[in-house]
């Protein structure tokens, strides 16, 4: 079987020349040739090339067998001019070019290209024939990051460039994600803590709040071992501070569901809908349960109300679920997926790991039946929790 692949066109001799080599660097990677020092390689020309759309040009004639074709150029750089102009204009656009400082523009698009370290920067910079600074430039450029708050002006550069090209939204969403790095000990910022991926390497958390299309408004990080609660109230005060802007609904997974959180940003002046846990559905729509059992028609939204909080610090809050044809066939898939692994389990298929659907007692192992039952009555069911409608201000209800 013969493999063909296209190294590139060649127009004039000195592009032949630069074609051919590239294709005996591919042919033969790493081999190295003598040099044979005065013996002069014959000229590449495009007339010596056989031309493969004409069928008798590339049988084997002594026309043809006679040519002598060999490479002597070098490629000496491959520019991307126009990949780093797109990225220079994104840049500007964006208005970052208000940090005046060109080693951290360099460093930004080099690994928009690609992500690596900082001395292997300026080699990709080499690469695609971009401007490059030298390794202490970029270091020095990363010391200003903190002197001068560069986070500080990105992400006012940021919320301008949103207002003025898209209108700032009444909507904002938040998560939280880990970052872990494979380093032995721990510092001031990378902690070990509860890790997504159950490592056990030193991380920092990064939370991150963008608009409705995803576009970036703050970022900020935190030590490792942080409760992943206890990030997104000073995220939405530095953004409060940063803009003054209080007038919004803050979108979050149920990650961030606490009493203490949603008591705090309804002070700070926004509104919220955050992901509700499914534990308190059945007590919620105790009533729809007992009328109906698990119906529900596809789409349909039912409502609630819950005090959360303890004491004085308990409110009154808003609960709406919302049930899915499609969430319901998905949820049912993975039910019966865990409930076959527990049952490997509970039979001594596979060896004792924790699953969920299976009761140990002592030596005893066997399928949770509540458990399971429960899981198939919320499936379909998903909860939001928001504040009290009172005002016009409040999501209008269903």
């Amino acid at each position: 079987m013969t493999g063909i692949e296209h190294i590139g066109s060649a127009h004039t001799d000195t592009e032949l020349v630069v074609l051919l080599s590239k294709a005996e660097d591919q042919l033969r990677p790493g081999q190295q040739s003598f040099n044979f020092g005065d013996l002069e390689q014959a000229p590449v020309k495009i007339s010596d090339v056989v031309d493969w759309r004409d069928p008798e040009s590339i049988q084997p004639t002594v026309a043809n067998q006679s040519r002598s074709i060999s490479a002597t150029g070098k490629v000496i750089a491959s520019p991307a001019t126009i990949l780093w102009e797109i990225l220079e204009a994104a840049y500007d656009r964006l208005g970052f070019t208000v940090l005046d400082d060109t080693a951290f523009k360099a460093m930004v698009l080099a690994r928009l290209i690609e992500p690596t370290s900082k001395a292997d920067t300026i080699r990709v910079l080499k690469e695609i024939d971009a401007p490059h600074p030298s390794l202490r430039t970029l270091f020095r450029s990363l010391g200003a990051c903190i002197e001068k708050d560069y986070r500080n002006q990105l992400a006012k550069a940021m919320v301008t460039y949103r207002s003025a090209t898209a209108g700032l939204a009444s909507l904002v969403m938040y998560d939280v994600t880990t970052l872990h790095f494979e380093a032995k000990d721990e510092d001031k910022l990378r902690k070990v803590g509860m890790s997504k991926e159950r490592r056990v390497d030193p991380q920092i958390q990064v939370g991150l709040l963008v608009d409705p299309a995803g576009f970036p408004l703050e970022l900020h990080m935190f030590e490792g071992n942080k409760a992943e609660t206890t990030t997104i109230i000073p995220v939405l005060e530095a953004f409060q501070e940063r803009h003054g802007i209080t007038d919004l609904v803050v979108v979050a997974d149920a990650g961030m569901l606490s009493a203490n959180n949603l008591n705090a940003i309804e002070d700070a002046g926004f509104r919220f809908i955050v992901g509700s846990r499914l534990t308190k559905a059945p007590y919620d729509l105790q009533e729809h349960f007992d009328t109906k059992g698990n119906r529900f028609t596809n789409g349909q939204v039912l409502e609630s109300t819950r005090f959360m909080g303890t004491g004085k610090n308990a409110r009154e809050r808003r609960i709406v679920y919302q049930w899915s044809a499609k969430r319901f066939a998905r949820d049912n898939r993975n039910i019966n997926l865990m409930e076959r692994k527990a049952l490997a389990v509970a039979e001594g298929k596979t060896p004792l790991k924790k699953v969920w659907f299976l009761k140990v007692t002592g030596a005893e192992k066997e399928l949770d039946e509540k458990v399971i039952e429960r899981a198939r009555m919320l499936a379909g069911l998903k909860g939001y929790v928001t504040r009290t409608c009172r005002s016009s201000r409040c999501l209008p209800r269903r």
